[in-house]
């Protein structure tokens, strides 16, 4: 489940890049899987959404927001689920390192 407590206010400037995504009018099964999708056919559909991330001006914030809030599920800014969760350990274990140097 996506931490809520993560997200930031509702200000419209804090938001206002998600009108400007390259995904807006593409229809959201492309970014997020069915149940029980595996193998070839979530890596097609999960390539065919990273393309679509590709072109994004808003990339970026689109990516910092996912990692920000641990969004758990779908391609968000050109990154899988996979991807995220693999980023955000080794986020973790950096932080856990500097902290144990104090």
């Amino acid at each position: 489940m996506t931490e809520v407590s993560r997200l930031p206010g509702p200000v419209l400037d804090l938001w206002e890049w998600q009108y400007k995504g390259s995904c807006r009018d593409i229809d959201d099964t492309v970014f997020f899987h069915p149940e029980g999708e595996r193998g070839a056919a979530r890596r097609r559909r999960a390539e065919a959404a990273k393309a679509i991330c590709a072109q994004c001006p808003v990339l970026q914030q689109c990516r910092d927001h996912s990692l920000r809030v641990r969004e758990p599920y779908g391609v968000w800014g050109g990154l899988s689920e996979d991807e995220r969760s693999a980023i955000l350990a080794e986020q973790d274990r950096k932080g856990r390192r500097s902290v144990r140097a104090v």
